[in-house]
């Protein structure tokens, strides 16, 4: 008995301390994310000067270099594998998992060459941020029907640029059980209409270094984007699509996350 008591206590201790220190550490997190964020938004916003999608390459190599310094200081290593999936010669749909905040400076900075992200309109709001917020990205505001028919047109417009579009298809994080949410039909339909490929990506550790369930919780971890084969969406609809698409990515992230 008094060796479980021991143990139980010694577990109490541990999680109280894991607690403190995640909860500092997400401190730490906000304020250096503040402070790199001040030091790039002038070298990011100076992109604008070039027309696309040369000045959008210029604007990701910002974002990549602000992300690689602040998830460094922050502790979390970054794994990127496949890119060699990214032909030259193509502009690609890159569909990603999304169970954290964190998703977002892991998926388009790293994605290989000049992207956009489809973003929703409550982030422009935010003082400084929402200036560069909205220089990456495609602007949607979900409520609005016209919204949704112009940004599905504004993406349209960037892969004839020669951008990538980074897409979330389960639309919000992931509170589910489940590998994957059910996808929303946007990034399938996109992929349909202008002979674009799909590569699906995958990006693992996010939700244990931002769980969704904890506030002001943030813990070091090794982070990273794996981009699968792509998939051209030749003799399917949208919705077979979707689904063939749902199914590789949910395969490979049970498959992944059971190792």
């Amino acid at each position: 008995m008094p060796n479980t008591k021991n143990n139980q206590s010694n577990k109490r201790n541990q999680f109280l301390l894991l607690n403190i220190f995640a909860r500092i550490w997400a401190l730490w997190g906000l304020v250096s994310f503040i402070i790199t964020f001040l030091v790039i938004l002038i070298p990011a916003l100076l992109t604008a000067i070039f027309p696309d999608p040369k000045g959008m390459h210029y604007f990701i190599k910002v974002a990549k270099a602000w992300m690689l310094v602040w998830l460094k200081l922050v502790g979390c290593s970054v794994k990127v594998t496949g890119k060699a999936h990214f032909s030259q010669n193509e502009t690609f749909i890159v569909t990603c998992n999304h169970n954290s905040l964190l998703d977002v400076p892991l998926s388009s900075p790293f994605i290989p060459g000049g992207n956009k992200t489809i973003a929703k309109k409550s982030f422009t709001k935010v003082p400084l941020f929402g200036w560069f917020y909205k220089r990456g990205a495609v602007i949607v505001d979900r409520k609005s029907d016209a919204s949704r028919r112009k940004s599905f047109e504004l993406m349209k417009a960037a892969l004839d640029k020669g951008l990538h579009m980074c897409i979330y298809p389960e639309g919000t994080r992931n509170r589910t059980d489940m590998p994957l949410k059910k996808f929303y039909d946007g990034a399938f339909k996109l992929s349909v209409d202008t002979k674009h490929a799909i590569i699906p990506a995958i990006i693992l550790n996010t939700k244990k270094a931002l769980p969704l369930h904890k506030f002001f919780y943030f813990l070091p971890q090794q982070l990273s984007i794996n981009f699968l084969a792509p998939i051209y969406p030749e003799d399917m609809n949208a919705e077979t699509l979707k689904n063939k698409v749902h199914q590789i990515m949910s395969n490979y992230y049970t498959e992944v996350e059971g190792k």
